[in-house]
Protein backbone atom coordinates (compact mmCIF):
# COMPACT_ATOMS: atom_id res chain seq x y z
CA UNK A 1 0.00 0.00 0.00
CA UNK A 2 1.96 3.38 -0.61
CA UNK A 3 2.28 5.84 1.80
CA UNK A 4 0.35 8.78 1.85
CA UNK A 5 3.04 11.65 0.63
CA UNK A 6 4.45 13.98 3.43
CA UNK A 7 1.91 17.02 4.45
CA UNK A 8 3.10 20.44 3.58
CA UNK A 9 4.20 22.97 5.96
CA UNK A 10 4.40 26.15 5.06
CA UNK A 11 8.12 27.83 6.03
CA UNK A 12 7.75 31.42 7.75
CA UNK A 13 10.35 33.83 6.01
CA UNK A 14 13.51 35.37 7.46
CA UNK A 15 11.52 38.44 9.07
CA UNK A 16 8.93 36.47 10.35
CA UNK A 17 11.45 34.08 12.45
CA UNK A 18 13.06 37.69 13.51
CA UNK A 19 9.92 38.88 14.73
CA UNK A 20 9.03 35.91 16.78
CA UNK A 21 12.32 35.89 18.31
CA UNK A 22 12.23 39.74 18.78
CA UNK A 23 8.88 39.26 20.62
CA UNK A 24 10.65 36.44 22.76
CA UNK A 25 13.02 38.90 23.73
CA UNK A 26 10.57 41.76 24.39
CA UNK A 27 8.60 39.55 26.75
CA UNK A 28 11.66 38.47 28.91
CA UNK A 29 12.64 42.25 29.19
CA UNK A 30 9.30 43.26 29.99
CA UNK A 31 9.03 40.61 32.54
CA UNK A 32 12.42 41.75 33.52
CA UNK A 33 11.96 45.17 33.78
CA UNK A 34 8.63 44.43 35.90
CA UNK A 35 10.50 42.79 38.46
CA UNK A 36 13.21 45.90 38.61
CA UNK A 37 10.42 48.18 38.76
CA UNK A 38 8.91 46.43 41.73
CA UNK A 39 12.04 46.63 43.55
CA UNK A 40 13.07 49.63 42.86
CA UNK A 41 9.12 50.86 44.43
CA UNK A 42 9.91 49.05 47.49
CA UNK A 43 13.12 50.73 47.85
CA UNK A 44 12.16 53.65 46.91
CA UNK A 45 9.27 53.61 49.24
CA UNK A 46 11.09 52.56 52.00
CA UNK A 47 13.62 55.18 51.21
CA UNK A 48 11.10 58.16 51.41
CA UNK A 49 9.59 56.53 54.92
CA UNK A 50 13.05 56.61 56.03
CA UNK A 51 13.60 53.07 56.13
CA UNK A 52 16.22 52.30 54.69
CA UNK A 53 18.77 54.71 52.51
CA UNK A 54 20.98 54.02 49.45
CA UNK A 55 23.99 55.42 48.60
CA UNK A 56 27.00 55.72 45.88
CA UNK A 57 30.48 55.60 46.82
CA UNK A 58 32.07 58.45 44.86
CA UNK A 59 35.45 58.02 46.57
CA UNK A 60 38.05 55.25 47.44
CA UNK A 61 38.83 56.70 51.19
CA UNK A 62 37.26 53.16 52.60
CA UNK A 63 38.98 50.97 50.09
CA UNK A 64 39.59 48.09 49.77
CA UNK A 65 36.36 47.41 51.38
CA UNK A 66 33.73 50.18 50.07
CA UNK A 67 34.89 50.75 47.07
CA UNK A 68 34.14 53.58 44.30
CA UNK A 69 31.04 53.15 42.66
CA UNK A 70 29.88 50.53 45.03
CA UNK A 71 26.26 50.87 45.89
CA UNK A 72 25.78 51.01 49.86
CA UNK A 73 22.12 50.38 51.30
CA UNK A 74 22.02 51.71 54.89
CA UNK A 75 19.76 51.76 57.60
CA UNK A 76 18.91 54.44 60.40
CA UNK A 77 21.07 53.70 63.72
CA UNK A 78 21.01 56.15 66.55
CA UNK A 79 24.01 58.05 67.04
CA UNK A 80 24.52 56.67 70.84
CA UNK A 81 24.76 53.58 69.93
CA UNK A 82 27.86 53.70 67.79
CA UNK A 83 30.45 51.38 68.95
CA UNK A 84 34.55 51.87 67.79
CA UNK A 85 35.16 49.70 64.38
CA UNK A 86 31.22 50.41 63.11
CA UNK A 87 31.26 52.20 59.74
CA UNK A 88 28.81 54.97 59.30
CA UNK A 89 27.59 57.25 57.27
CA UNK A 90 27.41 61.46 58.57
CA UNK A 91 26.68 64.44 56.99
CA UNK A 92 29.41 66.80 58.60
CA UNK A 93 32.53 68.68 57.03
CA UNK A 94 32.94 72.19 55.44
CA UNK A 95 30.44 71.35 52.72
CA UNK A 96 28.04 69.58 55.00
CA UNK A 97 28.21 66.46 53.19
CA UNK A 98 27.58 62.71 53.50
CA UNK A 99 30.75 60.98 54.36
CA UNK A 100 31.08 57.49 55.17
CA UNK A 101 33.94 56.28 57.63
CA UNK A 102 34.84 54.05 60.14
CA UNK A 103 34.11 55.17 63.66
CA UNK A 104 37.34 55.76 66.12
CA UNK A 105 35.56 57.62 68.89
CA UNK A 106 31.91 58.50 70.15
CA UNK A 107 31.02 60.11 72.87
CA UNK A 108 28.21 62.41 74.34
CA UNK A 109 28.36 66.00 75.52
CA UNK A 110 26.49 68.23 78.48
CA UNK A 111 23.60 68.14 75.24
CA UNK A 112 23.17 64.76 74.87
CA UNK A 113 24.47 65.54 71.43
CA UNK A 114 26.89 62.42 70.42
CA UNK A 115 30.27 63.37 69.24
CA UNK A 116 31.72 61.21 66.76
CA UNK A 117 35.12 60.99 65.18
CA UNK A 118 35.90 58.67 62.28
CA UNK A 119 38.47 57.71 59.95
CA UNK A 120 38.65 55.89 56.25
CA UNK A 121 40.32 53.19 56.26
CA UNK A 122 42.59 54.12 53.56
CA UNK A 123 43.11 57.56 54.91
CA UNK A 124 46.81 57.89 57.45
CA UNK A 125 44.86 60.37 60.08
CA UNK A 126 41.40 61.11 61.42
CA UNK A 127 38.94 62.78 59.41
CA UNK A 128 39.89 66.82 60.38
CA UNK A 129 36.61 67.59 61.86
CA UNK A 130 34.42 65.75 64.69
CA UNK A 131 30.91 64.86 63.50
CA UNK A 132 28.18 66.07 65.76
CA UNK A 133 25.02 64.42 66.05
CA UNK A 134 21.94 66.26 67.90
CA UNK A 135 20.26 63.83 70.50
CA UNK A 136 17.40 61.48 69.24
CA UNK A 137 19.10 61.88 66.08
CA UNK A 138 20.31 58.93 63.58
CA UNK A 139 23.01 58.19 61.55
CA UNK A 140 23.19 55.37 58.83
CA UNK A 141 25.55 52.34 58.84
CA UNK A 142 25.46 49.54 55.99
CA UNK A 143 23.35 46.97 55.59
CA UNK A 144 24.07 45.90 52.11
CA UNK A 145 27.07 46.45 50.10
CA UNK A 146 26.60 45.66 45.96
CA UNK A 147 29.47 45.85 44.59
CA UNK A 148 30.09 48.22 40.75
CA UNK A 149 26.32 48.91 41.27
CA UNK A 150 26.56 52.55 41.83
CA UNK A 151 28.52 52.73 38.69
CA UNK A 152 25.98 51.21 36.34
CA UNK A 153 23.37 53.51 38.00
CA UNK A 154 25.06 56.80 37.19
CA UNK A 155 25.70 55.32 33.54
CA UNK A 156 21.98 54.64 33.39
CA UNK A 157 21.19 57.51 34.24
CA UNK A 158 22.61 59.77 31.98
CA UNK A 159 20.28 61.19 28.75
CA UNK A 160 23.42 59.84 26.76
CA UNK A 161 22.29 56.45 27.53
CA UNK A 162 18.99 56.55 28.99
CA UNK A 163 17.07 57.71 25.84
CA UNK A 164 18.50 55.67 23.58
CA UNK A 165 18.10 52.12 26.30
CA UNK A 166 14.46 53.81 26.78
CA UNK A 167 13.60 53.90 22.92
CA UNK A 168 15.27 50.35 22.51
CA UNK A 169 13.40 48.33 25.64
CA UNK A 170 9.83 50.15 24.74
CA UNK A 171 10.65 48.80 20.83
CA UNK A 172 11.08 45.73 22.40
CA UNK A 173 8.13 45.81 24.80
CA UNK A 174 6.05 46.36 21.83
CA UNK A 175 6.48 43.35 20.31
CA UNK A 176 5.94 41.45 22.98
CA UNK A 177 2.56 43.12 23.74
CA UNK A 178 1.20 44.01 20.12
CA UNK A 179 1.17 40.83 18.08
CA UNK A 180 2.93 40.67 14.54
CA UNK A 181 0.10 41.45 11.31
CA UNK A 182 2.40 39.11 9.27
CA UNK A 183 2.70 36.74 12.89
CA UNK A 184 -1.57 36.65 12.35
CA UNK A 185 -1.46 36.08 8.63
CA UNK A 186 1.23 32.66 8.73
CA UNK A 187 -1.14 31.55 11.45
CA UNK A 188 -4.41 31.74 9.17
CA UNK A 189 -1.96 30.11 6.06
CA UNK A 190 -1.57 27.61 7.97
CA UNK A 191 -4.89 26.90 9.09
CA UNK A 192 -5.97 27.07 5.59
CA UNK A 193 -3.26 24.80 4.21
CA UNK A 194 -3.76 21.97 7.44
CA UNK A 195 -4.89 18.29 5.94
CA UNK A 196 -3.76 19.74 2.44
CA UNK A 197 -1.36 17.13 0.54
CA UNK A 198 0.98 16.94 -1.91
CA UNK A 199 0.79 16.01 -5.43
CA UNK A 200 2.07 15.82 -8.77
Amino acid sequence: MPRPPPRFRPRGNTMIIFTRIARTAGSVVLWVLTIIGAASLALWAASAAGLVKPLIVVSGSMAPEINTGDLLLSLPKTATDLEVGDVATIRGGARHELITHRVVEVEADASGSAVVRMQGDANDTVDPHDYVVPAGMSVWTPWMQVPGAGVVIDKLTTPTVAVPLVVGLLALCSLAVFPAQDDRREREASKRSAGTEQTA
